[in-house]
């Protein structure tokens, strides 16, 4: 059988996002979006849990939390090679894993064809933004480049909270402090209140798990932080519901007003097939006006898409629209366009 480094060392070389380490079918990797075996033959129980066991080695961790649990989050580096997260879950009574490649470089944005407009979120001095989708969608990526994009440009200090950690930031300007759950604090609620106390101006918080570390996130952004978060959510207004549902009905409409004050801009991004089949992100902007306040205030989300639509002068834009840009330029194809839009109907006819 192949050493597990064999199979990292291919899947850097493929230039593949993951590699899917599972019992019962062979070693495969995923490129632009497709499985593609890379283990001449299947592997089963024996030899997945040597691999696995080889991914905890690589990261010098204990398998304590997995065997306690039953799945485990780490991440580790291989120098000159890569950065890789794994989740070791098990599945039918043996060991599987997923591990996610990450880059040693943080991506150039134009190259991953991140909009202007998302980058410029980096210029923001306070207040709460959300970059949302679905996973996979390429959310810590984004993340990274907007805060890449304040650490080359501002004296300031960015706090992460992550879980794990994926691209490393060395200080340019800023000083980022990077802390990895479970490794350098307990989880997010406690290190989110920590950090209020370490002076920090920028808090990239890697997830909204539960009603009290978003009120505590939300408590940040008013006063005086900017605070980049991440949902797993598609689309503005389902995010917007996610955070009011969070909490119970008795404090519902006290989060609505806060969020209305608080939050600057929600990015939801999804990745598409191009026409060669790779993948190309189309986004959702929404920034905060006065329209939307109030929709949010009034319980009148269900109005927020239409002002998206109406917003293009203030720098936002609908997914469909993004989609039908990507659509004209000749980046994907029709049919994909039609697959992915969230109003079929209506971009057929803006099709034409």
């Amino acid at each position: 059988m192949r050493e597990l480094v064999d199979y990292l060392e291919q899947a850097v070389e493929d230039q593949a996002s993951d590699l899917f380490i599972v019992a019962g079918g062979p070693v495969c990797e995923k490129v632009e979006g497709h499985l593609r075996p890379i283990s001449g033959e299947k592997v089963f129980p024996a030899e997945t849990e040597r691999l696995i066991m080889g991914l905890y080695d690589m990261a010098d961790r204990s398998m304590d939390v997995y065997r306690t649990a039953g799945d485990d989050d780490f991440s580790f580096a291989v120098p000159g090679l890569a950065r890789f997260r794994v989740n070791a879950y098990r599945q039918r009574g043996s060991l599987a894993a997923v591990v996610r490649l990450v880059a040693f470089e943080i991506p150039d944005y134009r190259a991953l064809r991140i909009p202007e407009q998302v980058m410029e979120l980096a210029n923001l001095s306070d207040g709460m933004v959300l970059v949302t989708g679905t996973a996979g969608s390429g959310k810590s990526t984004t993340q990274a480049c907007i805060i890449d994009r304040i650490n080359r440009t501002r004296e300031a200090h960015i706090i992460t909270l992550e879980d794990p950690i994926e691209y490393l930031h060395r200080d340019q300007r800023s000083i980022v402090s990077q802390r990895e759950i479970a490794i350098d604090t307990m989880d997010y609620l406690s290190a989110l209140r920590a950090c209020l106390r370490q002076a920090p101006d920028v808090i990239l918080l890697g997830e909204m798990r539960d009603h009290e570390t978003i009120r505590t996130a939300m408590t940040a952004a008013e006063t005086g932080h900017l605070l980049i978060a991440t949902l797993h959510t598609k689309g503005a207004v389902n995010t917007i519901d996610r955070i009011i549902d969070a909490f119970p009905s008795t404090q519902q409409s006290q989060i609505r007003v806060q969020l209305s004050m608080v939050l600057r801009t929600v990015v939801s991004q999804r990745l598409l097939p191009d026409v060669n089949g790779e993948l190309v992100p189309a986004y959702e902007i929404m920034h905060m006006n006065a329209a939307i306040r109030s929709m949010i205030r009034d319980c009148k989300n269900h109005q927020i898409d239409n002002a998206i639509a109406a917003g293009s002068g203030e720098g936002m834009k609908a997914m469909d629209q993004s989609i039908l840009e990507l659509y004209q330029a000749g980046t994907i194809t029709r049919e994909t366009a039609l697959d992915y839009a969230d109003h079929p109907e209506q971009m057929l006819r803006r099709m034409g």
